[in-house]
């Protein structure tokens, strides 16, 4: 017996809703006499999501990359339609310069590049041999597309919408909680394995939260409830980002300190037994402050040598530093939730840092733009060599399937899943465009006849587990509905135009496979390479003091390729996973260092400062380079600076800065200071 599938009802609720906006959008364009009214069904599809904010933010940038692809298309088609080299080249370009700058934005707008680059290839390949009616077929795409878009965005706003707001603050909490949690680890228990492994944990947790909440607030202007503290949500972030070196640096100082005093010093215990309240939701003012002079205390204790006593500064200045985010952090929470309420919030005039700090691998996108080119100009080459009719779907396929696909470290198991479910849908495409279509003499036949199909593909969208291969049956049916003229179409139309779509989709697999398809262990070393190319810009940039913004900015960045190398490492194995990470926030910590000394370094000698500087950047230039890590020749120099800042009574931060070097650099390093 058959087992029928099992839906939630937020998979049939966001089914219903998508099919009840797609028939919208087909009536309206049929009724409005568009040529492929199919085509606004299928828009109203791409755009579904079941947060109604993210439905709002892609039908606008939709829509916005729909338009930019068709004013691309009618410069290009009709101006080089006499030389369908020149035009082929031309459009493959365009594929791949807009595939380029979509992959160099992290964020829900880069849907307007990669639209623009394969709605030219969509709209310009089909009537490359009939330029003259390219201008009205652009305007019936635009209002086509247009049409889908405003249904869905109509009906997924109005019908039992779906807010951010749960998914973004349960993100925002979590990462409160996790943040919470590891400083309670660390602060209340005596150093075990199992505490270091659950301290692992938390901090790969947090870099996760960070990174997923940056992603999810890209959407926050098109949510009605969370656009007022929009401020406070982006100011966040940033004060998160921040909050995790100080937490690794604490982290660490304190392993120092226990092994070279054989443990945790009596005071900073009772220290922290005393004061452990602050981290609580319900702490006060005057117990945060309270907490602060007497974590300002420690760097005052009893110090057998000079090492420890620098630790003791070190461990001081971070603690204070972390109750001042801690209570930052807390302060916007509450102006969250006052802004979500609608109550007046503190203006912050300084600028978040935004988006702008996630990971970006220019070269990757140079390679999968170079690899769409490839893809569409061979296509397009097999065309005009074999004059074959329907060769245009050939080249519209390897353009989708090359852009689609290029934000994957190995792109072609996806396309090879979706090459087969696209595979699935021919016979229900060929169902429907000759068998049903023909008999379809109304609207009220015709959505009777697809609902059944479109209904069920529709929940399994809503799927994380089944989206792709449900993606690739709805593409293959809705597809060939949008492609074909559903009123003269035979045989010899659909296999041709499906045959020629699927070679277009194995031309542009193989070739992604030649080109662009790369390792996890390749994508790995490419975020650590990036990793010291940032550190030796920091080190360059000695030159002036550099702004918190410049710190926290490297801060979210490492946060991001935290999150970034977790999952391509994890086939490793647990512990190749935390020595990963443990790795990256030791580099994190280095940038966070290097960071504060150019902030401190007037109160340190100039010309060994400058050294240390111009040291560092050359150790890292040459990591970038390939050649091994070179950093014993820094460790004098280091301790120099270290007990002249010590004997001058340097400000504690740039002490801290120091140890935290010597720390990051020379883990092993005796625990003495050498002059």
């Amino acid at each position: 017996m058959i087992a029928l599938p099992r839906f939630s009802r937020q998979e049939l609720l966001f089914s219903l809703k998508s099919f009840v906006a797609a028939m919208f959008a087909l009536y309206l364009s049929s009724r409005f006499g568009l040529p492929r009214p199919f085509w606004a069904m299928m828009t109203a599809y791409i755009v579904a999501h079941p947060l109604a904010s993210h439905v709002r933010s892609k039908a606008l940038y939709r829509f916005l990359g729909t338009l930019l692809g068709c004013a691309a298309t009618v410069v290009l088609v009709p101006s080089l339609s006499g030389s369908p080299e020149l035009l082929s080249l031309a459009l493959a370009l365009w594929v791949g310069l807009c595939l380029y700058v979509s992959l160099l934005d992290r964020s829900a707008r880069s849907y307007v590049f990669m639209l623009a680059g394969y709605s030219a290839a969509l709209i310009g390949f089909p009537l490359v041999e009939a330029p003259a009616a390219m201008f009205d077929t652009a305007v019936a795409r635009v209002t086509e597309i247009g049409l889908g878009i405003l249904c869905a965005s109509v009906v997924h706003s109005i019908a039992l919408p779906a807010g951010l707001g749960p998914s973004l603050l349960g993100v925002m909490d979590r990462a409160l909680g996790d943040a919470r949690q590891w400083l309670t680890d660390l602060l209340r228990e005596p150093p075990t394995e199992a505490k270091d492994a659950r301290m692992a944990a938390d901090r790969q947790r947090l870099a996760l939260d960070i990174t997923q909440l940056r992603l999810l607030s890209t959407h926050v202007p098109f949510d009605t409830d969370l656009r007022w503290a929009r401020g406070a949500i982006d100011a966040l972030q940033d004060r998160l980002a921040a909050l995790t070196p100080e937490l690794s640096a604490v982290e660490d100082c304190l392993q120092a300190l226990c092994a070279a005093t054989g443990g945790v010093p009596d005071d900073i215990g009772s220290t922290f037994a005393q004061h452990a309240g602050w981290l609580a939701p319900s702490a006060t003012n005057a117990g945060v402050e309270k907490a602060r002079t007497a974590f300002r205390a420690i760097a005052d204790g009893p110090a057998a040598s000079a090492w420890i006593r620098a630790l003791r500064i070190d461990l001081a200045t971070r603690l204070e530093d972390l109750v001042a985010h801690w209570e930052a952090c807390t302060t916007l929470r509450s102006d969250i939730d006052a802004g979500i309420a609608g109550n007046p919030v503190a203006l912050r005039r300084t600028a978040a840092l935004g988006r702008r700090v996630l990971h970006l691998d220019r070269g990757l996108a140079l390679r999968s733009a170079i690899t769409a080119v490839l893809g569409t100009c061979l296509s397009c080459a097999l065309w005009i060599a074999t004059g074959w009719p329907f060769g245009s779907a050939m080249a519209m396929g390897a353009a989708v399937f090359c852009s689609f696909f290029a934000t994957l470290d190995d792109p072609v198991p996806a396309m090879h899943k979706f090459i087969t479910a696209l595979l699935w849908s021919l016979p229900v495409s060929a169902f429907y465009v000759l068998g049903i279509m023909p008999l379809a003499h109304d609207f009220g036949m015709l959505v009777l006849c697809i609902a059944p199909v479109f209904l069920v593909v529709g929940c399994y969208m809503a799927r994380p587990a089944s989206s792709l291969s449900a993606l690739g049956m709805f593409f293959g049916v809705a597809g060939t509905l949008a492609l074909q003229d559903t009123a003269t179409a035979d045989w010899v139309s659909f296999i041709g135009s499906n045959l020629a779509l699927f070679v277009g989709a194995v031309i542009a697999a193989r070739v992604t496979a030649l080109m662009r398809s790369v390792g996890r262990d390749w994508t790995v070393r490419r975020i650590r390479r990036a990793t010291w190319h940032d550190l030796a810009d920091l080190a360059d940039l000695a030159a002036r003091p550099q702004d918190a913004s410049a710190r926290d900015a490297f801060a979210s960045r490492m946060l991001d390729r935290i999150a970034l190398l977790a999952p391509r490492i994890a086939p490793a194995g647990p512990e190749a996973v935390r020595i990963a990470a443990h790795r990256a926030l030791r580099e994190l910590r280095v940038g966070a260092d290097i960071a504060a000394l150019q902030r401190h370094r007037a109160r340190l000698p100039a010309d060994p400062v400058s050294r240390l500087f111009r040291e560092l950047a050359l150790v890292f230039r040459a990591q970038v380079a390939g050649a091994p890590p070179r950093h014993a020749p820094l460790l004098p120099h280091i301790d120099r600076l270290l007990l002249d800042a010590l004997v001058a009574d340097t400000e504690r931060p740039a002490v801290a800065a120091l140890v935290g070097l010597r720390r990051n650099l020379f883990p092993t390093a005796p625990a003495a200071l050498q002059p």
